[in-house]
């Protein structure tokens, strides 16, 4: 069954609804629910946080700030040695928009979340830095002052001898690349259930975690009890993750700590405002990256220095995603010198964790485009430069300037593979007959090596070779499977690996199936973890690709050592040797006479029935537990030299792409995906994995970015702001394979599953570099970039043109500015006195709930006013004021509310049309902050066009006697009073 498109045994349940996530677990009746309150500013000292109409209100069970939270946990591990600590909730400062400041336990959410409405916090602001180069740069504002500045890591390290190769080099070629900072968006977000045992001092907490489970150690320490008196657990499905729900962990502590002191049960589920404002990214990087070339194109030294921006907190397990690819810095080329300076910064920006195919992504983007601009500069065809540096197939294994060890592979006859397969030379074609006829077409390379089943003693390479001695060494990747068969001879398969979404039940089913010669019904994969009961280790988890290569391995081992111990029983009932047996179709027999063969279930259920009939030495064949970790896997040396990853695969890469000149819009026109991942055990769902991987890169390469302004405000916070590609922006793709099994793993599998998230965004940023003969690339390449590449910088005006107003917004608001006008078939006159009617200015409010007149000229009002998702009461003061009778007023307005507050003033001018009618000019100014302007901008901008071209239109109508509708003319007000 190994190698075969079998049937997937998860897709019953799945399609039919019946999947058990985080949310269906079942609860104890008295479980009580969490909301939290979260920043809305990305720098600044809490002065006071005033909780007591919160804990008034009928429902809440406990409200806790971050000193209650201090004050029952110690500080979570920091990732690297520096003083610093890194808790779970902000105390004296918050240092990133959607941070959390308090923690609400209630009934239900409903009653928690207006609760949270209801805390009261008074900050002082602060200057923020989202820019890693300038958080490094002298007088930068400073985020943790017992750090003493931004840079909380620093390492140089030096392989071979670079400055020599430097120096001897025809060639010096450099750039310089910035790698956003973007996120992966699984269906389901983060969820946790807690429950704190006082009788035993033990936390029971289910949470939708994928490990690794050395975060296990930081949940225990943090909530100060030993690792025995913790329990996690997983559910049995997870709607994805894709690296990002290992950040689940410090609400894990945080429900744990609130289910202490709630005295019950507690549970989070986090909606999608919180996982895409609060949750982890991928980190963004600033690379500058330097080769030596000979005058034939070999590479024969690279310089790396990365900056590394991990957000405002550096948590365990970061700098991973720095770290991880150290082994794999000269990717799939042979290059033996090689110098490396990594900088780890912290910014006024989320913490960042692990993302599909994290350090692949900013590492390759900087070296393929790299390779692309040598070949340009020494005018030397592309895939012919890639082809000259390509790690040579007589090598393997090989062993990296860095310490990586290249487990197997034949890159050159994979590429030629995939271009004779992938038709490159009708490809080629294709571009030659575009750009005849003038269109902006380009072809994009990428070559990669997709590292899998992680050393987790790469991390340590962070410290110095003496600070590692003194710490002990870290090295291997432990996976565990075990075996075990009931008297009916049915098989259960347990592992500590936890899927989301990649086959685990049918490739462990596949596995056991062939080896104990059974049909894969009779095989039943247990997915879901409990670190109470299972088996595991501290490198256990599903993550890095390690499924396939290291938990599938360890399961065949544990099946071939229960395999090993039936053949003997069954060579003792048959009266043959035990190398005789053969297992298959779901029986046990002598291969020399297949006829006299025993049931499998006859013959596993002896050790159940009669023990004592067993040979001597075999001791028991009901279960089987294998821990296997690769001896290929050591800590790093003295020289630092780290084997950072077990398997590596082999991607070539190849991409046409069109480009609008009139929109920018970049168009795949072709797609072609050549990968070695060792041997494939499920062709069908290899290929969704690599067809996922895609999706995402695509995402990431023309779509995805975190966006956050100079102030640190979020301007992300939607799904309207944050695009993500569907199947509508995906284009097919052709997926071509070349097998080199890997022999340091049971199977011969590699990780197949992050590769395309590496190589994919480079492929297509140097198809559109090909395309517009440009360097500079920057992702995500969004229509505005390229025609901004394709034009220049834009030319001025021929005639001048009056400038907007621009808004000042405080740090934590957002600006809103516009102007337009309108005209009217009604005289000036009509259309003055309708604006200045109280009756008017009442109907015109949106939601309200009452309007008092102070003043002709002033106005209070309650109002309900909400953006997309984001709705409450708010208090509104207007008034009017330079008033030009017939002629211009000025609207101002202010509103407070618990989502926030804004402001704003808005100018209305009259004058007359020719032939009669009135031309109605407009323009405002206004600003928003809190929750509000934190959610995100593309919403709230959109929403102010909208609104602002609804309430002139609808006035139009209105003044000169038409139908327009109130609830038009309402919506003005919701941009003058800053909504």
């Amino acid at each position: 069954m190994v190698g075969q498109c079998v049937a997937r045994v998860e897709d019953a349940t799945l399609l039919t609804g019946n999947g058990r996530y985080l949310d269906d677990l079942p609860q104890r009746k008295d479980t009580r629910h969490i909301a939290f309150l979260r920043a809305d500013q990305a720098h600044a000292k809490i002065i006071s946080i005033d909780t007591k109409d919160a804990r008034a209100l009928p429902g809440v069970v406990a409200v806790l700030t971050g000193d209650d939270v201090a004050a029952l946990t110690r500080s979570m591990t920091v990732g690297v040695k520096a003083d610093v600590e890194a808790w779970p909730m902000a105390r004296d400062r918050v240092r990133y928009v959607g941070e959390p400041v308090a923690m609400v336990v209630a009934v239900d959410r409903y009653v928690a979340e207006d609760a949270v409405d209801l805390i009261r916090v008074e900050y002082e602001t602060m200057p923020a830095v989202v820019d890693p180069m300038a958080a490094l740069a002298p007088g930068a504002e400073v985020l943790h002052p017992s750090l003493g500045g931004n840079l909380i890591s620093e390492r140089s390290f030096r392989y071979g001898d670079p400055e020599l190769a430097f120096s001897e080099a025809t060639h010096r070629v450099s750039i310089s690349v910035v790698y956003p900072r973007n996120s992966c968006t699984p269906m389901e977000c983060y969820g946790v259930v807690a429950e704190y045992l006082p009788s035993e001092d033990m936390f029971d907490i289910a949470a939708n975690f994928q490990g690794p489970f050395s975060i296990h150690t930081v949940i225990a320490r943090s909530l100060g009890v030993p690792g025995n008196r913790l329990r996690l657990r997983t559910p049995p499905d997870s709607g994805g993750s894709f690296g990002v729900k290992q950040g689940v962990f410090p609400y894990v502590i945080l429900a744990g700590v609130a289910a202490k002191v709630a005295g019950c049960p507690v549970k989070w589920i986090e909606d999608r405002l919180e996982h895409l404002s609060a949750s982890v990214s991928a980190t963004n990087r600033v690379t500058t990256l330097s080769a030596a070339v000979d005058g034939t194109g070999r590479i024969q030294a690279l310089d790396w220095d990365q900056v590394e921006d991990c957000g405002a907190h550096l948590r365990a397990p970061e700098p991973a995603t720095l770290y991880r690819m150290h082994g794999n810095m000269t990717g799939a080329y042979a290059i033996r010198n090689v110098s490396i300076r990594n900088r780890v910064v912290l910014t006024n920006k989320t913490p960042t964790g692990l993302n599909r195919g994290f350090g692949g992504p900013q590492v390759y983007f900087a070296l393929e485009r790299l390779v692309h601009k040598i070949a340009l500069e020494l005018g030397i065809d592309r895939l012919e430069l890639i082809r000259r540096n390509l790690v040579p197939t007589g090598d393997f294994p090989y062993r990296t300037a860095t310490g990586a060890l290249l487990d197997s592979g034949d890159y050159s006859k994979a590429l030629d593979t995939a271009a004779h397969a992938g038709k490159l030379d009708k490809l080629l074609a294709v571009r030659d007959a575009a750009r005849a006829e003038g269109r902006l077409y380009g072809i994009g390379y990428c070559v990669a090596v997709e590292p899998s089943v992680s050393n987790m003693g790469y991390i340590t390479t962070v410290l110095t070779s003496d600070q590692r001695a003194k710490a002990g060494p870290k090295n291997g990747a432990q996976a565990v499977g075990t075996i075990t068969v009931d008297p009916m001879g049915t098989v259960t398969v347990k592992t500590a690996s936890v899927p989301q979404g990649q086959g685990h039940r049918t490739v462990l089913a596949q596995v056991v199936g062939d080896i104990l010669g059974l049909p894969m019904g009779d095989i039943r994969a247990i997915v879901d973890v409990d670190t109470s009961r299972d088996p595991w280790s501290i490198a256990a988890g599903n993550y890095s690709s390690r499924f396939a290569a290291a938990v599938a391995g360890a399961v065949s081992l544990a099946a071939q050592q229960l395999r090993g111990k039936l053949a003997e029983m069954a060579a003792q009932q048959l009266g043959c040797g035990p190398e005789a047996i053969t297992f298959a179709g779901g029986k046990v027999f002598d291969r020399a006479n297949p006829a006299a063969g025993i049931p499998f279930g006859r013959l596993a259920g002896t050790s159940h029935w009669a023990p004592g009939t067993l040979p001597e030495g075999i001791g028991q064949a009901i279960s089987e537990t294998v821990f296997w970790s690769p001896p290929e896997l050591t800590a790093p040396n003295e020289k630092d030299e780290v084997n950072s990853s077990l398997c590596h695969g082999f991607i070539f890469d190849f991409c046409g792409v069109e480009i609008d000149r009139l929109t920018g819009q970049v168009r795949i026109d072709r797609y072609v995906s050549m990968h070695d991942c060792g041997r494939i055990l499920h062709p069908g769902m290899v290929d969704g994995q690599v067809r996922g991987a895609f999706l995402q890169a695509v995402g990431a390469a023309l779509y995805e970015e975190f966006v956050y302004a100079e102030d640190g405000s979020f301007e992300s916070g939607t799904l309207a702001d944050y695009l993500i590609p569907t199947v509508m922006e995906t284009p097919d793709i052709q997926i071509l394979h070349f097998e080199t099994p890997s022999p340091f793993t049971p199977l011969g599998a590699k990780g197949v599953a992050e590769g395309n998230c590496m190589s994919t965004p480079v492929c297509i940023a140097n198809a559109v570099a090909d395309a517009l003969s440009c360097e500079n690339i920057t992702l995500p390449i969004t229509p505005s970039k390229v025609l901004a590449m394709i034009g220049g910088e834009e030319r001025p005006p021929s005639k001048p043109i009056a400038k907007p107003v621009k808004a000042k917004a405080k740090p934590g608001e957002r600006a809103l500015t516009g102007e337009g006008e309108a005209d009217v078939s009604s005289p000036r006159e009509a259309v003055w006195h309708m604006l200045l009617e109280a009756e008017t200015l009442a109907a015109i409010i949106p939601g309200a709930h009452g309007v008092q007149k102070l003043s002709p000229d002033h106005f209070t009002a309650t109002v309900t006013l909400g953006v997309g998702p984001v709705k409450d009461k708010y208090e509104a003061d207007v008034r009017l004021s330079d008033i030009d009778h017939l002629n211009s007023v000025t609207l101002t307005g202010a509103v407070t509310g618990r989502l926030g507050a804004g402001g704003g003033s808005g100018v209305i001018r009259l004058s007359d049309l020719p032939g009669g009618g009135t031309r109605l000019h407009y323009s405002y100014v206004a600003t928003v902050g809190g929750k509000v302007a934190s959610v995100g901008g593309r919403l709230l901008d959109g929403a102010a066009r909208v609104i602002i071209g609804q309430f002139f239109q609808s006035l139009a109508r209105h003044a000169g006697g038409g139908t327009g509708r109130p609830s038009f003319l309402k919506r003005i007000f919701l941009l003058f009073r800053g909504r």
